[in-house]
This record gives structure tokens, C-alpha cells and sequence, in this order.
């Protein structure tokens, strides 16, 4: 990945700044989506040519993994690796600043965040 600058944050939002790819890894870490298919069955209603262009920039930037599902070569399950696992905290500052901040965004909290939570820190924590 070339660098614009130095600057962590700067770096950080070129790998995952755009509007999909935080969805796409989301997806992965909490919703335990590993298959094309299931990415496009998420309410965002990614188009499939932004979802492959994710998935390949996520794997050539070393968060996610992908390997041949069951009999089928062509098909494959993408899981996160190590680096990408890293991130599973600060999506989740992120879905807990939504929830405090962004009204009407409870609903839409990733079930393995709000399971038995009573509130957004929780869910986090």
C-alpha cells in the first residue's frame, strides 16, 4: 500500500476508510459471514464488483484470508486473520459510539455485540 503520509490515521483511512470496507470486515468479525454470497445478503446492499474490490484489497493488506469451501475450487470462505482479529476492538468503539451518538442505531448492532448486553458498553465491553 503506497502511503499519502506517515501519519497513522492518514494510513489507517486509506486501507479502510471508504464506506464498505469497515461493513465488509463487520461482517467477518461479528456477524460470522466467510462466504461472497452471504456479504451481499447485509442491509447496505453491497454491489458485487465493491465487494470483490474489498475482499481483495483486504487480503493483499493481510486482515483477511481466503481458502476453498467444500468441493467446490471457486468457491471460497474468507476469514480473518491475526492482523484483522486486531481490529475487533476498535470496530467496536466505533458500533459503541454509534449507539450513544447515532439515534435510531441500536437495531442494527451485530447480534454477537448485543447478546444479554443491557446497554452499548456492555455490548462492547
Amino acid at each position: 500500500m503506497e502511503m499519502r503520509s506517515k501519519c497513522p490515521i492518514a494510513c489507517s483511512l486509506d486501507l479502510f476508510g471508504d464506506k464498505w470496507t469497515l461493513l465488509v470486515l463487520r461482517d467477518i468479525l461479528f456477524m460470522e459471514k466467510t462466504r461472497f454470497e452471504q456479504f451481499l445478503d447485509s442491509p447496505e446492499k453491497i454491489a458485487t464488483n465493491i465487494l470483490t474490490d474489498r475482499l481483495h484489497k483486504l487480503e493483499k493488506a493481510g486482515l483477511v484470508s481466503k481458502a476453498p469451501y467444500g468441493n467446490h475450487k471457486l468457491r471460497m470462505a474468507y476469514t480473518a486473520t491475526e492482523k484483522g482479529e486486531s481490529l475487533k476492538p476498535v470496530i467496536k468503539e466505533i458500533v459503541k459510539w454509534g449507539l450513544n451518538n447515532i439515534e435510531g442505531t441500536a437495531a442494527r448492532r451485530p447480534p454477537s455485540m448485543a447478546a444479554g448486553a443491557e446497554s452499548a458498553a456492555e455490548a462492547t465491553s
